[in-house]
């Protein structure tokens, strides 16, 4: 959402850098997808272990 909405307005100021915005986005998707994976794999282990 706001991370999508911060890099396509870097992109319309700044076409130039379109490259490394879009790879710097991407990883930062990735890393938030990423915790939040994380955190249903810790909630499910929770819920059907403890």
């Amino acid at each position: 959402g706001l991370l999508s909405l911060g890099a396509l307005q870097a992109i319309g100021r700044n076409p130039q850098v379109e490259g490394s915005i879009r790879i710097n986005m991407f990883i930062g998707i990735a890393f938030a997808e990423a915790v939040a994976i994380y955190g249903l794999v810790v909630a499910l282990i929770l819920l059907f272990v403890v």
